[in-house]
């Protein structure tokens, strides 16, 4: 079948701009008051779109918070605004569907972690999301748990904490390319087709293909994981026979846009159209022209661009930003005639949803005594903010944490811990005091379990010389390889003090990790001994590292593993040891890079 693309300009000039220039204009912003939900032979079906939210129910501070620069941006986000502009939104069009391109929970703060993201899946009931496409976050504590929170059920060790039961989602997960490769079934419903005054329109959800990478493989243990594209054309001729001819995709996997968040940047392809780059762009290149919407997620950056004739969207993360998507569906032709797009700024100055106020107090119950007990204090802030080698401070700090933990003989006997730089989350900690004014400096358990969400336990291992040199240049080559990432994005592990390497950034981002030289084994030093490629070392790293995750594959070789304490439990005991005087922002030269 041919279709009447939205766009009437050849395809090469649109690859050309849409890539390039990140041209926008053939998708349109959308405009303010109700749009027409019936007229004639077409009807008008409101999208709207979010990803990225990792269970911020209350409003996220700092950064996480901002929508533009720290002077002259807007604060927004929170759970209890977003519910308002969803229902504000959702009064002007009765055809409305609101969706997730995944990620909804997952690394989240400790008011929904704390209780394995029950509050979030409650929050979004009430909220009225009608779909989800699962991200890789959502895999974080499994499949088996991941099915919980569809289904609903206590937790298997922790139980319903709150004492009220566990109804799970109303609301619908997909997930299209995570495939059980025995029985070659989808671990959710591949699609789902929505019907409004007789236009039917089809919601695929996909999540990243690099999954079982990024998350622990035991917990995807079963599952494969298939490329983007190819699973979203082989959907189309069975949508097709069920009469469907306007086709969305809720993808998680995004981009990064050119330039600085600005209020203008969040409807353009990056700051002033100057393009994205991203795995999303060879997705999109390759999907069938008949697709008509990409709504996306993963980078957690804000765009609306124009890739190969389909409008693809983010907004941003943590509900900073709600996708407010017109589509109009032609009942005739049963395609989408035209679409605009705004992505909305979820701001804070509307009235805050009661539903979701009473739901986060009554979490805060429970949680409240937990996220405001002391541990420690810092001197300044501890950030993420890399130097040029990506070493960074707060990851540092956990590395320190996570080696002390583990340094004595009945301990693990490590002579150097490390910590995935994925695993560090926004904001680190900060030397201001919080909203809860417990003083500057002044570290709480919720503020370090939010920098470090993720629950891993602590394994000690025993690697060669040789092997620990193959696991600094995995930091640098195969998926973590420019042709997987972003240019200059490779997934760094920070190490514990004593420990010291240089990288050669010219040798780095080799796919084949045999075919680069990127560290020097001359250059590992631990405690000012040169590595011996033939020792032995006992090393410590988290569960998730340990099973292979972040694509550091030869740590699943490691022998003689020893479990260890949680890691946040680990971070504390590191703040309870530098009291009273505190912890200082460490000195960045474990890691040194040649351009």
């Amino acid at each position: 079948m041919t279709r009447r693309r939205l766009v009437a300009i050849p395809a090469a000039t649109i690859l050309a701009l849409t890539v390039l220039l990140g041209v926008t204009a053939a998708v349109g912003a959308k405009k303010d008051g109700p749009p027409v939900i019936k007229s004639g032979n077409t009807v008008e079906v409101q999208i709207l779109g979010l990803n990225d939210f990792h269970g911020n129910l209350q409003p996220p501070s700092g950064s996480s918070g901002r929508v533009g620069p720290a002077t002259g941006g807007t604060i927004a986000g929170g759970a209890e605004y977003l519910a308002t502009h969803v229902k504000n939104l959702e009064a002007t069009n009765a055809n409305t569907v609101v969706v997730s391109a995944g990620d909804l929970i997952g690394a989240s703060p400790l008011l929904s972690g704390l209780f394995h993201d029950e509050p979030t899946i409650e929050a979004f009931n009430l909220i009225g999301l009608d779909i989800n496409a699962v991200g890789n976050h959502e895999f974080d504590e499994g499949t088996t748990e991941l099915l919980r929170m569809q289904n609903g059920g206590c937790h298997p060790v922790d139980g319903c904490q709150d004492g009220t039961g566990f109804g799970g989602a109303d609301f619908q997960f997909l997930a299209a390319n995570v495939v059980n490769h025995t029985t070659g079934q989808p671990l959710f419903a591949p699609y789902t087709i929505k019907t409004f005054n007789g236009a039917k329109v089809a919601f695929i959800g996909m999540t990243l293909e690099g999954t079982p990478n990024i998350v622990s493989p035991s917990g995807v243990a079963g599952f494969d994981f298939k490329d983007e594209a190819d699973t979203a054309n082989a959907l189309l001729p069975q949508l097709r026979a069920q009469g469907v001819g306007a086709f969305v995709i809720l993808l998680h996997e995004g981009a990064t846009p050119a330039g600085s968040v600005t209020a203008t940047s969040i409807n353009q392809c990056g700051a002033n159209n100057a393009g994205i780059s991203g795995a999303v762009i060879d997705i999109m290149n390759r999907l069938d022209p008949e697709f008509d919407l990409v709504v996306s997620g993963h980078t957690h950056q804000p765009y609306n661009c124009v890739i190969n004739g389909i409008p693809v969207t983010s907004a941003y993360s943590f509900g900073r930003l709600v996708t407010d998507i017109d589509m109009r569906v032609n009942k005739a032709s049963k395609e989408v005639d035209s679409i605009s797009i705004n992505n909305r700024i979820v701001t804070r100055d509307v009235a805050k949803d009661q539903r979701i106020t009473d739901l986060i107090a009554h979490y805060d119950t429970f949680a409240a005594p937990i996220a405001n007990r002391v541990v420690g204090h810092i001197t300044a802030d501890l950030t993420l903010t890399n130097d040029d080698s990506l070493e960074q401070a707060m990851g540092n700090v956990i590395a320190d944490a996570q080696f002390n933990a583990t340094a004595p003989a009945n301990l693990g006997a490590a002579v150097v811990g490390f910590m995935n730089a994925g695993g560090v989350r926004a904001p680190g900690l900060v030397y201001a005091s919080s909203p809860i004014n417990e003083g500057d400096g002044v570290v709480t358990y919720g503020e370090i379990f939010t920098a470090q969400p993720f629950g891993n336990s602590l394994v000690t291992m025993t690697l060669t010389g040789a092997q620990i040199d193959r696991f600094l240049e995995e930091q640098f080559c195969g998926i973590n390889s420019p042709n997987f990432t972003p240019a200059g994005f490779f997934k760094v592990a920070l190490p514990s003090a004593g420990f010291h390497y240089t990288w050669d950034a010219s040798e780095a981002g080799n796919v084949n990790c045999d075919a680069q030289n990127a560290v020097d084994p001359a250059s590992i030093t631990i405690n000012g001994a040169p590595l011996s490629l033939t020792a032995s070392y006992r090393v410590t790293v988290n569960s998730f590292m340990a099973d292979g995750g972040d694509g550091f594959a030869v740590l699943r070789q490691g022998t003689d593993r020893l479990g260890g304490a949680v890691d946040t439990d680990a971070l504390e005991a590191w703040f309870v040891l530098h009291e009273p005087v505190g912890i200082s922002p460490p000195a960045l030269d474990r890691i040194d890079v040649v351009p």
